[in-house]
């Protein structure tokens, strides 16, 4: 199972040196890659009653501009989307950006995506908030279009393309993961995904949900074992006795990644997360006996 860094997003703030220690710290502690939240927006709730989620207030590092910048100062962390909300973006420029970073990092992009929740984002971008899963599904087909031939034609229910494409490709298909728990999701990724990115505990909550993941694949004629999941430990929602026995749970029902998420840890320097990362990767890599 490959473990990574989940990037602080909220905590680490916009100094760019700050970004660049933390990054090569991790590298150099031996993470196999780092995963970064996606937010375009924050909304104001000062005149939204009963507004749960993250604000104005929130920072958020754009995902893209982020990984060029991460591709430029690292050479082995794969750099991953956990998960970019793809809907309410165009998806000739998604599949732009993200074959630019692929180029440009030697091939370590690893597009997690998913249909978001926040309405104030779509409504900016111009998007409507009700078919984003439909939209979605539409979007990976063309981003894989878009990256296998130098023109292509598409005219689907979202997307028209006539006899355009992308220079420079990335020279292979871009893994795309899926975020989420609904069973629309499930049967998605079993069906067309590369892989799951769950945020809940190794239960049978979540072994349910491989089945229907693992069911929608050989359904669609597909090898439930080429599905990645990528399994995420909040160090901070669970007590640290149990890391090793999550990660391990995790393992049992088949992960082939676990990020490590220390948001909420109540660290107050952007040194301390890499700290902390540091500490916890042996636990969490140690061969059982």
């Amino acid at each position: 199972m490959k473990i990574g860094a989940v990037f602080p997003q909220l905590e680490i703030g916009a100094d760019p040196a700050v970004v660049r220690e933390w990054t090569t710290t991790v590298e150099a502690a031996g993470y196999h890659h780092v995963l970064a939240y996606d937010h375009v927006l924050g909304a104001d709730p000062a005149n939204r009653p009963g507004w749960t989620g993250y604000t104005d207030k929130s920072l958020f590092h754009e995902v893209f501009v982020l990984f060029g910048y991460l591709a430029a100062i690292t050479t082995t962390l794969e750099l991953v989307t956990g998960v970019l909300v793809l809907p309410q973006r165009q998806t000739a420029l998604v599949a732009k950006q993200a074959a630019e970073v692929d180029v440009l990092s030697g091939g370590r992009l690893r597009l997690g995506v998913g249909i978001g929740w926040n309405q104030v984002e779509y409504d900016a971008l111009g998007v409507p908030f009700e078919k984003r899963g439909a939209r979605l599904t539409a979007q990976v087909e063309l981003l894989r279009k878009l990256w296998a031939d130098p023109v292509i034609s598409y005219d689907g229910a979202f997307d028209h393309v006539v006899e355009a494409g992308l220079n420079p490709l990335p020279g292979r298909e871009i893994p795309i993961w899926f975020g989420g728990g609904a069973d629309a999701v499930l049967r998605r990724t079993g069906r067309i995904g590369d892989g799951w990115m769950p945020q809940s505990a190794p239960d049978e909550t979540a072994r349910r949900q491989l089945a229907v993941i693992r069911q929608a694949a050989e359904d669609a004629g597909r090898d439930p074992g080429r599905v990645g999941i990528e399994a995420r430990l909040s160090l901070g929602a669970v007590p640290e006795q149990e890391w090793r026995a999550y990660a391990d749970g995790w393992r049992d029902l088949g992960a082939t990644h676990l990020c490590v998420n220390t948001m909420n840890l109540g660290l107050s320097r952007p040194e301390e997360h890499a700290q902390v990362l540091r500490e916890v990767l042996p636990k969490l890599v140690t061969v059982r006996g």
